[in-house]
């Protein structure tokens, strides 16, 4: 690296800091220091002439060890859910020098979905703390997409389409990840040019800043998805028709036919012109599709053709592969080292013996479409990657990665799954671990917060399975009396009990006497409270639905409007935390319009991507796939439903014939179907109309979080222990909750 480079670094790492720490970056000195032998990324951290000196090789690594030195000497906290940088007054340098290598060259970041489910309306503030968000837990390798329109625009453009076809192609602002993935085009369109304009430079900005830090990026590569508008330009093509989950029609040329190279060409020029490269194309032939010829040597030649038409543009590239619905034949004639294969979940190596020896990078994808839930297993997510990196039968692993659906929800995950890089054995002592977080987080750790977070590590994370929970809740469902799922790859499902997380909610409580005013601490105390009421509700249901069964008018009365009383009090709970604002959300996607036409159109997008998803169709699937507990949401969306059911339970005939049977309901995955019956093709129509609302949220925090949690916790714990009575057995509060820190004594490392 030349002297240049290596100011320019230095210069990238500082500004970082001063960003972060705009008081107190004088008090570190940064050092680039290229390595030579062992060309592994590291960092170090020492107390030198009076400042905290932090080295690495580049911005990432200073950064990573920043990161490190805030948190274990420090006892300071970032994260997407406030952060906690109470700074001693002197920096600390009581401490031996810190040196750490990592094994995992690549640290990638990012799931197409990301960009619609969480980032679809970020502005250049946003973007910035993220990428330095990036840069803290070390991420080297983030998807790039933001901007992509233009590319798209300009490559069609040159194949001879009009710009008024080009944005009827183009899909709403938060689609471009399924348009992405080659999945659907037009839906939630026409887009304005004022929107692929300035996405184009905010595009532009954050891949500047990425790889100013020293990261590289991964651009979109191309495969053959075009718009189906575009056979007419080229009726000699061979240009197939593919649904999509059987409501959306895409297009795509066949990799054999000699356009297929040329319009690859275009692409990738086109997207080097406007954002450069970093030689890492994401590509995933048929995603979610069928090939139009399912042979092995035809897969054999498509996959040659892919990988031959972007290595003619860029000798250089490394095609970028999920391995989600991976077919092997595609890689046959793509050379090993020319693939990155991208195992979303880290799970399914065995299955794909160990992707044949290409590398490959070991993730974690922990959340579907930003459902709001607190739980994982945590102690998977603290030893996986490093686990599969030291396991020879794992073959070339060279990197760990990121990819959930949504973010801004379970800090303690994201901070697991990426820290792990900086380890040099499994971590074994998980309390240990936890402990040195929530230290951090809270900036101490007095005895009720630890207590609470014994509980939380002997339920919600320790949960046993690896698959990708939902942990979904009646209060989101289309209202139903049996319910398996809100969603339709979602699940109800607990692996603990559903009293014993309340326990961890009062010793919260008891802990905010010291912690109230750290908005660390607050976030947490919301989101297990949140948790509790969103459990509550399963049995609440449960209660409406027996009540119904049983023919008693009075309790189906009183058991609707106990469930309705919970959703009101939920929504105003989260209320109080701006991570829960429907409010926030549209007023985000407002912000972007120029008029009025257009603002309503994005909050349309908003509203529609969160709810119904897709067009209101007999055949729909996706409706409540993002479903979500966000203070608005529940009182504008979740509760009318509710009531109109309660409302059609209670005005229903005794005749048999005339009363609501779930097994004569028409369903999509346990779910009553938008054509279930006269009354769900009512309520359908009334949710489709709801997206097309303009009424106003709160886009701003309100109301005292302690105070408000405090009170909906005496008021709540007897509803829960009189509804859970038959599963456990009936005790006193306060001794339920020395039962259940006494269970949670397994984790006894936790350090009281």
């Amino acid at each position: 690296m030349d002297v240049t480079k290596i100011k320019e670094q230095k210069h990238a790492a500082e500004a970082l800091l001063k960003r972060l720490l705009p008081e107190r970056s004088q008090e570190f000195d940064v050092q680039i220091q290229p390595t030579i032998e062992t060309n592994k990324d590291f960092f170090g951290i020492e107390a030198k002439n009076g400042k905290i000196e932090l080295s690495g090789n580049n911005p990432v690594s200073v950064a990573s060890g920043l990161h490190w030195y805030l948190k274990h000497i420090c006892h300071c906290h970032i994260s997407w859910n406030s952060d906690q940088l109470d700074l001693p007054e002197k920096l600390p340098t009581n401490f031996e020098p810190i040196l750490r290598n990592t094994e995992f060259d690549i640290r990638c970041y990012l799931n197409y979905c990301t960009f619609s489910y969480s980032m679809a309306w970020w502005d250049w503030e946003r973007w910035e703390r993220e990428i330095d968000w990036m840069a803290l837990h070390g991420i080297n390798m983030p998807l790039a997409i933001t901007g992509l329109e233009a590319v798209w625009q300009n490559t069609l453009r040159r194949l001879g389409m009009d710009d008024n076809a080009i944005k009827n192609f183009l899909v709403g602002p938060t689609y471009f990840a399924w348009q992405w993935m080659d999945n659907l085009e037009g839906w939630m369109g026409p887009l304005s040019q004022d929107w692929i304009d300035r996405h184009l430079e905010l595009g532009q900005r954050i891949i500047t800043r990425e790889r100013e830090l020293g990261m590289k990026t991964i651009l979109k590569g191309f495969t053959g998805y075009v718009p189906t508008a575009l056979a007419r330009f080229y009726p000699d093509a061979k240009i197939y028709t593919t649904d999509w989950i059987s409501t959306f029609q895409t297009a795509q040329i066949d990799p054999l036919d000699p356009l297929f190279a040329e319009i690859a060409k275009i692409f990738i020029q086109e997207q080097e012109k406007l954002f450069g490269t970093d030689h890492y194309y994401s590509v995933d032939p048929f995603h979610e599709s069928q090939p139009p010829i399912k042979t092995a040597e035809y897969l054999e030649q498509a996959g040659n053709a892919i990988y031959s038409a972007i290595n003619h543009i860029d000798p250089n590239a490394v095609l970028v592969i999920q391995t989600w619905s991976l077919r092997q034949g595609l890689l046959r004639a793509i050379p090993k080292e020319r693939t990155l294969m991208l195992a979303l979940t880290g799970t399914n190596w065995k299955k794909h013996e160990s992707y044949w020896g290409r590398p490959w990078v070991v993730g974690m994808m922990h959340n579907f479409g930003g459902r709001n839930y607190i739980g994982g297993n945590l102690a998977h997510f603290l030893s996986h990657a490093l686990h599969l990196k030291q396991l020879p039968e794992a073959l070339n692993v060279q990197g760990l990665g990121i990819f959930p659906e949504a973010i801004e929800h379970n800090p303690v995950i994201y901070q697991a799954a990426t820290e792990i890089a900086w380890h040099e054995t499994l971590e074994q002592d998980v309390p240990g671990w936890t402990k040195k977080y929530v230290i951090a987080r809270y900036g101490q750790l007095p005895d009720a917060a630890a207590r609470a977070w014994k509980i939380l590590l002997s339920t919600v994370y320790q949960q046993k399975k690896v698959k990708i929970v939902s942990m979904e809740s009646p209060i989101c469902a289309r209202p139903a009396l049996f319910m398996p799922r809100v969603s339709m790859n979602g699940d109800m499902v607990r692996d603990y009990d559903l009293i014993a997380l309340w326990p961890a909610w009062k010793e919260m409580l008891e802990g905010a006497k010291e912690l109230g005013d750290k908005p660390t601490f607050q976030y947490d105390l919301v989101d297990i409270a949140r948790q509790c009421l969103a459990d509550l509700a399963l049995l609440l249901h449960e209660s409406l639905g027996k009540a119904y069964t049983s023919r008693n008018h009075i309790a189906l009365k009183q058991a609707g409007e106990q469930f309705i009383d919970l959703m009101q009090d939920l929504d105003d709970l989260l209320a109080t935390r701006e991570e829960f604002l429907l409010g926030k959300w549209l007023h985000d996607a407002r912000r972007w319009g120029n008029n009025d036409e257009e603002k309503n159109r994005y909050e349309q997008a908003a509203r529609t991507l969160i709810t119904i998803w897709g067009p209101v169709t007999p055949n729909a699937l996706f409706f409540d796939y993002s479903n979500r507990q966000w203070s608005g949401l529940i009182r504008g969306f979740y509760i009318p439903r509710w009531r109109m059911f309660i409302d059609y339970l209670l005005g229903q005939s005794e005749e048999e014939n005339k009363r609501y049977h779930s097994r004569k309901l028409k369903k999509s995955y346990g779910r009553p179907a938008n054509n279930a019956n006269p009354f769900f093709q009512t309520l359908s129509a009334w949710e489709k109309s709801w997206t097309e609302g303009h009424e106003s949220y709160a886009n701003v925090a309100t109301g005292d979080a302690v105070k408000i949690a405090r009170q909906l916790y005496s008021k709540w714990w007897p509803v829960m222990e009189h509804q859970s009575r038959q599963l456990t057995p009936t005790v006193q509060q306060e001794d339920y909750v020395e039962e259940v820190s006494r269970q949670a004594d397994d984790v006894d490392n936790f350090g009281l």
